[in-house]
C-alpha cells in the first residue's frame, strides 16, 4: 500500500508546475513557461553576428556570410584563448540580465530549464552550420565556500537539463576549484586573469573520461571570458581535444 500511495504522490507532486499557472519572468503576464512567447521573440535571437570564438559581438555586414564561415574579433586573433568556440543565447543586458541575477542570486531554479532550452536552440543552430557537437558536458566549477553561501551552483543547474535534451552526457565531476577566488565581477578587467590564474584542477578519476573529448563547460554568464579561459587551459592540459563554451548570456563588450 505504502510504495503505491508513494508512487502517486511523486505523480501529483511531479505535475504540479505544469497545473499551476506561471508568469513570464520579464513582463509578468500568465505564461505556459517561464518566459512567454513575445518576450522570448523580443530578447532571446540568435541573429547577432558574432566572434567564432569568444562570442563578442561583431559590425553587421551589407551582406551575410556563408553558414560555414569562420569569423574572429581583433582580440582573438591577437591573442587566441584556450577554448576553441563560444555559444551564447543572450546578450548580458537588460532585462536578461535581471533573469541571470534572478536565478544566481535570487534563487529562481525554475528559469535554468528556459536558459537550458534557448541555449539548446543556439548550439542546434550552430551545429547545422558549422560547429560539432560536444561528447561531454560540464559546468564551471563553484569553490566549496561559494557552494555552500549560494546553496547550489547555477551553472550546473543550466547543465543538467541542457544534458537530458542534448541526449550528451554530463560529467560534473571533471574539475574543480583549487582555490576560492575573488567574484570575477568586482575586479577590474585588467586583474581577472591574475585571480583566476591557477585556479581550477582535474580531479585525477577524471583524467581517463578527459582524454581525447569535445567539452561543452556550461555557464550562465560570459564577460572578459577569463574563467572560461583558464578552465579551458587546464582541461586541454590534462588531455581534452576540444572545448566550446555554452553560456546563456554574454556582455556586449569584452
Amino acid at each position: 500500500m505504502l510504495p503505491r500511495l508513494r508512487q502517486l504522490t511523486q505523480h501529483v507532486l511531479g505535475r504540479l508546475p505544469s497545473l499551476i499557472p506561471s508568469s513570464c519572468a520579464l513582463c509578468g503576464i500568465t505564461a505556459s513557461s517561464a518566459l512567454c512567447s513575445c518576450c522570448a521573440d523580443q530578447f532571446l535571437r540568435h541573429d547577432a553576428r558574432r566572434c567564432s570564438r569568444c562570442a563578442a559581438r561583431l559590425p553587421a555586414l551589407d551582406s551575410e556570410p556563408g553558414p560555414d564561415s569562420t569569423t574572429y574579433c581583433g582580440g582573438c586573433l591577437k591573442e587566441a584563448p584556450a577554448f576553441d568556440a563560444t555559444i551564447v543565447a543572450a546578450d548580458y543586458a537588460a532585462p536578461i540580465d535581471q533573469m541571470v541575477l534572478g536565478l544566481k542570486f535570487g534563487g529562481r531554479l525554475a528559469l535554468a530549464p528556459l536558459f537550458a532550452r534557448v541555449l539548446r536552440d543556439a548550439l542546434l543552430k550552430e551545429h547545422t552550420a558549422r560547429l560539432a557537437l560536444p561528447t561531454v558536458l560540464t559546468a564551471v566549477p563553484l569553490s566549496a565556500e561559494r557552494l555552500a553561501e549560494r546553496g547550489f551552483n547555477q551553472a550546473l543547474e543550466i547543465a543538467k537539463p541542457l544534458s537530458r535534451s542534448l541526449g550528451i552526457r554530463l560529467d560534473a565531476r571533471l574539475s574543480t576549484r583549487a582555490r576560492n577566488t575573488q567574484a570575477q565581477a568586482l575586479l577590474h578587467p585588467h586583474d581577472r586573469r591574475t585571480n583566476m590564474r591557477d585556479a581550477f584542477v582535474v580531479l585525477p578519476a577524471a583524467v581517463e573520461r578527459l582524454r581525447g573529448q569535445h567539452v561543452g563547460v556550461v555557464d550562465d554568464v560570459m564577460t572578459t571570458g577569463e574563467t572560461l579561459n583558464e578552465l579551458a587551459s587546464t582541461l586541454k592540459r590534462f588531455g581534452a581535444a576540444r572545448v566550446t563554451n555554452l553560456v546563456f548570456a554574454r556582455t556586449t563588450h569584452k
